[in-house]
C-alpha cells in the first residue's frame, strides 16, 4: 500500500507511545519520537519503508505549527521583544558557532567541518519548544514570546546559512547569490504584507457569508500553506511562509475560527514530524558512541543554555526570564537536520559527523521537555545562593483580558434579544458567532463578537471563559448546546452556565453537565399564552400563578438538583407557594374603608399582613398602622393561603366582589426563575 501502510504503522505507534507516555506522566511528544526509533529503518518489527515520503509530510507539520504560532502571536505581541529578536539572535548565533567551532577543533574536525558543527548546534527547535510551551501551559508568558521571537530570526537564517557554507571554500561567488536572495525575500515580505492586508481578509469574508464549514478550512489551509509555497519559490524557508501567513491572518476578525479548525490537523502533521524524527535514530551508533554523544550534549547543552542566559540578560531582562530562555532553547533543533544534509551532500560532513550530530540533536529533543521545566527551581535555587530578594520582572502574561463578563454563544433570535437587554443594562458581554451576517451586524451596532465555533476551546479562551461570569448557550440546536457546555466545562468549571434546551429528554443531559439554570424558549411561550388566555376566562390571578408555578416545578425537575443549593432553592420555592403576596382593590362598600390599618386588626384578625399599598400613583411599602385605607385602594397583603381567606371574609360581606388587580406571586430575589 506503500505510504499509506506507512502512514498507518506511525499512527498506531505514536497512539502506543503517546499512551505510555501519558500514563508516566511524560511528554507525549517523547513517546512520539520513541515510537518513531521503534518502526524506524534502525530496529527490527513493523518498519517504514519510505523515510523520505514520511519526511515531506513532516514538513507540512512544521509549516502548521508556525502558521498556528502566527495567528496566536501577531505584530504587535512579538514587537514587544524585538530588540532581544533582532539584535541578540544574530550575537546568539555567532557565539554559538564559535562554541562549535571550538569544540568540532578539540574533537579533532577540520576548520571547515568544525565550522558546520557550529552551525548546526547554533540553531534550537521551534517544533520542539511550541510542543513543550503548550503541554506546560506557559505558551503566553514572557519568556516564551522572547523564544518565539529568538526562534524566528533562527529560521530565518537557515536560508543565509545554506547558502554561505557551501561557498566558504569560494565565498566571492556565493556572495552574489546571497544578495539576490535578500532581495528576493525582501521583495516577498513587502508583497506578502500588502496582499495579506489587503486581499485575504476580503476572500475569508466572502468565504465565510457562505457558512461552509468545510469550504471555510479548505481556504484557511490554502492560505497557510499556499503562502508558505510561495515563500519557498521566494528563497525562503516553507515554514516562515507559513508563519507569516498567520501573522497577517492574526489581524483579522477570523484568526480564531482558522486557529480552531487546523488544530487537530496541525497535531497529527506535528505527530508525524516527530515520529520521522525518531526513525532517524540508529541504537547501534547510539551505544558504539555514548560516551562520545553524552559528553556533546552536556557540553552543546551548558554552552548554549549559558549564551542565552547571558544574551537575554544583557538586553534588560531579569527574574526568571533569562533562565527559562536558556534552558528552553539549549537543544539542536529540527532545521539542523536539513543542514546537515546540505553539509554531508557538499562534503563538509562526513557520514560519521552527521550521524553523531543527528543523534546528539535527537537527544537534546528529548531532553528539552525535564529540562525547560527546572527554570523556576533554577532561579530559586540561584536566588538563595546570592542571598538576594526576587526581582520584579515584567508581568508574564501581557494581554487585557475580559473579566467578569457574560459570554453569548449564538446570536439568533434568543441571543438578539439577550444581547440587547444587556446592553441596556450596560452589563459586559461579548458574542460568539459564525455567521458572517450576524457578525456584520453586531459589528454595526458596536457590540463586542469573536467569529467562531462557540464549542471550540480556542474560541471560547479567545472570550475568555477563564475571566468570564456567566455563560449563556442560546444556540437552537441540541447537539450543539450539549457541545458547548461541554468545552465551557472542561475549561472553567466553576463557570455558571444558563442554556437553552429544545426538548425535554435535553434536561437530563443538561443537569448531568452541571448547567445552573435550563430555559426552554417554546415551554415558556406555551405557558405564558396559557396564562393570558386564563385571565380571558376570569380566572383569578392567584390561581394563574399557581398553575404556572407547578406547571413549571414539574417541567423543570430534572434541572433542579444541578447546584450545591439546590436544596435550598426547592424549600425557598415550597415557601413561595406557602407564604404569598396577594393583591386586592378595596371596594367601597369594604367596612375597611375609612379605617386606619391598626383600627382594622387586620393583624390579629386574619393573620395576615398588609406590606405594600398603591394609591392614585404613589406607592407605600411597609405602611404604618395609622395608614388609613380607602376606597380604591390596591393593597397588597402577605400570609398563607389560609390567611388570604381569612382577609377575604373581612375585607368584604360577599367575597365574590375581591378583584385581584395585579399579578399576585413576587418572586423571591434569591430565586434564579428560569
Amino acid at each position: 500500500m506503500g505510504i499509506a501502510a506507512d502512514i498507518a504503522i506511525m499512527l498506531v505507534a505514536a497512539l502506543l507511545g503517546g499512551f505510555v507516555a501519558q500514563r508516566l506522566g511524560q511528554p507525549l511528544l517523547l513517546g512520539y519520537i520513541v515510537a518513531g526509533v521503534l518502526v524506524g529503518p534502525y530496529t527490527g518489527g513493523p518498519t517504514v519503508s519510505d523515510l523520505h515520503d514520511i519526511e515531506l509530510l513532516a514538513e507540512i507539520g512544521v509549516a502548521l505549527l508556525l502558521f498556528a504560532l502566527g495567528l496566536e502571536f501577531n505584530l504587535k505581541k512579538l514587537a514587544r521583544v524585538k530588540w532581544v529578536a533582532f539584535v541578540g539572535t544574530p550575537l546568539q548565533l555567532l557565539l554559538c558557532i564559535g562554541l562549535g567551532w571550538g569544540l568540532g577543533r578539540v574533537l579533532g574536525w577540520s576548520a571547515y567541518s568544525a565550522l558546520w558543527l557550529g552551525a548546526l548546534i547554533a540553531l534550537s527547535s521551534t517544533m520542539v519548544i511550541l510542543k513543550t510551551l503548550t503541554a506546560q501551559g506557559t505558551l503566553g508568558t514572557l519568556a516564551s514570546r522572547v523564544m518565539i521571537g529568538m526562534l524566528i530570526v533562527q529560521d530565518l537564517a537557515v536560508v543565509p546559512l545554506m547558502i554561505v557554507l557551501p561557498e566558504l571554500e569560494n565565498l566571492r561567488a556565493g556572495l552574489p547569490e546571497l544578495g539576490l536572495a535578500v532581495l528576493r525575500a525582501g521583495l516577498f515580505l513587502v508583497a506578502m504584507v500588502l496582499v495579506g492586508t489587503r486581499v485575504i481578509p476580503v476572500v475569508l469574508k466572502r468565504i465565510a457569508a457562505w457558512n461552509s464549514r468545510e469550504l471555510f478550512l479548505i481556504a484557511v489551509m490554502a492560505i497557510g500553506l499556499g503562502v508558505g509555497y510561495a515563500t519557498f519559490l521566494a528563497g525562503l524557508s516553507f515554514a516562515f511562509g507559513a508563519f507569516m501567513a498567520g501573522m497577517v491572518l492574526s489581524e483579522s476578525d477570523y484568526s480564531h475560527q482558522a486557529l480552531s479548525d487546523i488544530v487537530p490537523l496541525r497535531d497529527i502533521f506535528g505527530m508525524l514530524f516527530f515520529v520521522s524524527v525518531g526513525m532517524l535514530l540508529d541504537p547501534r551508533f547510539l551505544l558504539a558512541n555514548l560516551a562520545l554523544i553524552l559528553g556533546l550534549v552536556a557540553v552543546v547543552g551548558l554552552g548554549k543554555a549559558t549564551i542565552f542566559v547571558a544574551v537575554v540578560r544583557s538586553f534588560g531582562y531579569r527574574g526568571e526570564v533569562p533562565l527559562a530562555v536558556g534552558l528552553g532553547l539549549f537543544q539542536i533543533g529540527e532545521f539542523a537536520f536539513v543542514l546537515a544534509r546540505v553539509g554531508l551532500a557538499d562534503g563538509g560532513l562526513s557520514s560519521d559527523q552527521y550521524s553523531l550530530v543527528l543523534t546528539t540533536a535527537l537527544l537534546t529533543m528529548v531532553l528539552t521537555p525535564f529540562v525547560s521545566r527546572q527554570s523556576g527551581r533554577a532561579y530559586q535555587l540561584l536566588r538563595r545562593w546570592r542571598a538576594q530578594p526576587p526581582v520584579v520582572s515584567p508581568p508574564l502574561v501581557e494581554d487585557a483580558l475580559l473579566r467578569g463578563h457574560i459570554i453569548i454563544a449564538g446570536y439568533g433570535r434568543v441571543g438578539r434579544y439577550t444581547a440587547d437587554l444587556l446592553r441596556r443594562l450596560q452589563l459586559p458581554f461579548v458574542v460568539l458567532e459564525r455567521d458572517q451576517g450576524r457578525m456584520d451586524e453586531l459589528k454595526a451596532n458596536g457590540a463586542p463578537v469573536i467569529y467562531g465555533d462557540a464549542s471550540s476551546p480556542v474560541v471560547l479562551e479567545a472570550a475568555g471563559v477563564h475571566h468570564a461570569r456567566l455563560l449563556l448557550v442560546t444556540v437552537s440546536a441540541a447537539i450543539d448546546v450539549e457541545t458547548i457546555v461541554r468545552s465551557a466545562r472542561a475549561l472553567n468549571p466553576e463557570l455558571h452556565i444558563v442554556a437553552r434546551a429544545t426538548q425535554l429528554g435535553q434536561l437530563e443531559v443538561l443537569r448531568g453537565l452541571g448547567i445552573h439554570e435550563v430555559v426552554q424558549p417554546e415551554f415558556e411561550a406555551g405557558l405564558e399564552i396559557v396564562r393570558q388566555a386564563l385571565l380571558h376566562f376570569d380566572v383569578p390571578a392567584t390561581e394563574i400563578e399557581r398553575l404556572s408555578d407547578a406547571v413549571r416545578h414539574e417541567h423543570y425537575r430534572p434541572i433542579e438538583a444541578l447546584s450545591a443549593d439546590s436544596a435550598t432553592l426547592r424549600r425557598l420555592r415550597r415557601v413561595r407557594r406557602a407564604l404569598r403576596i396577594t393583591w386586592y382593590t378595596l371596594p367601597a362598600h369594604s367596612p375597611l374603608v375609612g379605617r386606619s390599618i391598626g383600627a382594622s386588626a387586620i393583624r390579629q384578625r386574619t393573620g395576615a399582613s398588609v406590606v405594600a399599598l398603591i394609591r392614585d400613583d404613589q406607592v407605600l411599602s411597609n405602611p404604618g398602622p395609622d395608614t388609613e385605607l380607602r376606597a380604591g385602594d390596591q393593597i397588597a397583603v402577605l400570609g398563607t393561603p389560609e390567611q388570604s381567606a381569612a382577609f377575604d371574609a373581612l375585607v368584604v360581606a360577599n367575597p365574590d366582589q375581591v378583584a385581584p388587580a395585579l399579578p399576585t406571586v413576587a418572586p423571591l430575589p434569591e430565586e434564579a426563575t428560569p
